[in-house]
Order: structure tokens, then C-alpha cells, then sequence
């Protein structure tokens, strides 16, 4: 028998309207499968690009959202490993905008005590997407400087808090002071208000007067190619959203003289599509979450509210991250 599951879905790209509820049948989970009663989902850009149509989406209607957190409530055939009641997490799988689900087993990440559920959901894919940046797209080390854009928002806390723990120094932009103050906290040496200090300046005196040795920029449209400018030769910039806009393209002369740096335009969902890899980024995100990694929640709204916390994201009207909490999170 098919359990009416919760549902927040759109049948059509575009504006914050295009969300709506819906009641949908949840089969028994399959082979190698688990059901997860969700107690806290992630609302990341990424959900953004996908519902404006910046980003493709396979099909519609569609169930957006890409991590959450909660509770194991049914274990298919085959699955070993997990067990009923035990606290997990996923990310990099879409359809997460529901009350519970099936998944993967091997995507369900068992959480330690010293790390809860609304943390793992509101900070998974981040965790992972700094794996990502800081081990493999380049490998960060003690006296390397960083370029963090949006220093206070969901990914650039923990970006801050991971450069620095592998002894980098860090400068991060802000929008505001409040903003700069949380940044700092974290662990960033330096913040620049953008709206009132050039960043390009700033990161160059921050990185000996030649620029950092890598920019990481989520923010897109023109300050793109702005981050460029910052970056040391021989350094590198790596793009990883576009929160300000969709970024002008970049060719070879952009890139090479006289600025002469490497760019890199990674994919944390090409990563959680490759078993071994998400499951080392994973592990390394949990494990940094378990030693003291911290994660601001800046909101949480009911999962019915999904169009409001994108709004909340698209204006910058929050620091850290925001989540979505299922109404109604146990099987009918």
C-alpha cells in the first residue's frame, strides 16, 4: 500500500507562484532503498536555479531540494548498514521538498550524537561543496589566502571555518556590517563591505599586493570577472553559482595574459553522483560538523513556506542557512 506523502512542487519554471502543495502516494522503498521521515530539509541556491530556470530540470512537475535530514523508517530489500530509527543525512539528490521519501541507501549518511538533524540538513551540501573546493579542485594549505564572496551566507561560513582550519588566511565580502561581524567570528581575517570598498583592491593588499591565491565566487554576473582581478598570477578562481546574475562568459584570453590563472567551474552534484566520492565527501563534511564546525541556521520555515525562504535567499535577508520543517513528518 502507497502511503499520501507531502509535497512541495512546481509544474512550471519561474517565480516564487510556481510552488504548490500536493499529496502524493510513496511506494514501500525498493531494492538497496531506504524511507527517510524527513525532519528538516536544506534550501540551498541551487533549489533557486532550478526553480527560475537558470538551471534545467529533467521533468516537470518537479520536487525540488537537494539535502535533508531525519529519521529511517523503512529499510528495502538488500540494505545493511542502517537500521530503523537511526538519524541520517543526504544530499545532491533532487526531490527533497517532501515529508519523506525514498533514497539510495548508500546516500544515507548516519549521523553521530554530536551532530543533529536541522545542523546535517543545513549543512551537508556545503560541507561537501568545501570538500570539494578546498581538497580537490585545489588542495588549501597553511599561508594560502582565500577569497570568500558572501562570507556570511550558508556556504561561506563554512568555507571560512574549513580554510582556516587547514591554516589558510581568509578575506571575505560582505553586504553589511552585521553581516562582516559574523564572518569575522568565524574565523575570517578580513571582510570588505562591498558597497562601500572595493574588493579587488582589498584582496590584492591581502595577498602581498598581487591578489589572493584563490578566489572563490558564488556570486556571479560581473563580479565574476572582477574576482579575476584579485587573484594572484599563477593563483586560481573558481565559480560555483551566480546569486548575482548568470556570469558573462569566459574564454582563454580572460584567463591567461596578463592575469595568467587557472579557472574552475566545479559541480557538487557531479560529485554526489559518484558513489566513492560522495561518500568521502560526506564523511569528511559529518566529520568536521562532529569536531566543532559551527552552522548558523538563519531561518526556519514550515515546508509548506518554500517560496518564502527562496525569497529570503534571493534578497540576502539572511545569514546562514535556512530550512524548510515538514509539517507533518510522520506516514499517514
Amino acid at each position: 500500500m502507497n502511503d499520501l506523502i507531502e509535497h512541495i512542487r512546481i509544474s512550471r519554471q519561474g517565480s516564487i507562484d510556481a510552488f504548490a502543495a500536493e499529496r502524493l502516494p510513496l511506494a514501500p522503498p525498493g531494492e538497496g532503498e531506504v524511507r527517510i521521515r524527513q525532519l528538516a530539509v536544506g534550501v540551498n541556491f541551487l533549489d533557486i536555479y532550478h526553480r527560475s530556470g537558470a538551471y534545467p530540470l529533467p521533468a516537470l512537475p518537479a520536487t525540488l531540494g537537494v539535502e535533508a535530514a531525519g529519521v529511517v523508517e523503512a529499510l528495502g530489500p538488500g540494505v545493511v548498514g542502517l537500521a530503523l530509527g537511526q538519524r541520517v543525512a543526504y544530499a545532491g539528490l533532487p526531490g527533497a521538498y517532501a515529508a519523506a521519501r525514498n533514497v539510495p541507501a548508500w546516500r544515507a549518511v548516519p549521523l553521530p550524537d554530536a551532530v543533529d538533524v536541522d545542523t546535517a540538513a543545513g549543512a551537508l551540501l556545503r560541507g561537501m561543496t568545501a570538500h570539494l573546493l578546498l581538497h580537490h579542485v585545489r588542495r588549501v594549505g597553511p599561508g594560502d589566502t582565500v577569497l570568500v564572496h558572501a562570507a556570511a551566507g550558508g556556504l561561506g561560513l563554512v568555507l571560512v571555518q574549513w580554510a582556516r582550519a587547514l591554516g589558510a588566511r581568509v578575506i571575505g565580502t560582505a553586504g553589511n556590517r552585521d553581516k562582516a561581524g559574523l564572518a569575522l567570528e568565524h574565523g575570517a581575517e578580513r571582510v570588505v563591505l562591498y558597497r562601500e570598498e572595493d574588493f579587488v583592491a582589498a584582496a590584492r593588499a591581502f595577498g602581498g599586493g598581487q591578489g589572493v591565491d584563490y578566489a572563490i565566487d558564488g556570486i556571479g554576473g560581473p563580479t565574476l570577472l572582477r574576482s579575476f582581478d584579485a587573484v594572484r598570477p599563477f593563483g586560481m578562481a573558481a565559480s560555483i553559482g551566480q546569486a548575482g546574475g548568470m556570469p558573462e562568459p569566459v574564454d582563454l584570453l580572460q584567463i591567461g595574459t596578463p592575469r595568467a590563472i587557472a579557472f574552475a567551474r566545479p559541480s557538487v552534484m557531479r560529485l554526489a553522483a559518484d558513489p566513492d566520492l560522495y561518500r568521502d565527501a560526506a564523511q569528511a563534511a559529518i566529520g568536521r560538523l562532529a569536531n566543532g564546525l559551527r552552522v548558523r541556521i538563519g531561518a526556519v520555515l514550515p515546508l509548506a513556506q518554500a517560496g518564502e525562504a527562496h525569497r529570503l535567499l534571493e534578497a540576502g535577508g539572511v545569514a546562514g542557512a535556512v530550512l524548510l520543517r515538514p509539517t507533518h513528518p510522520a506516514l499517514t
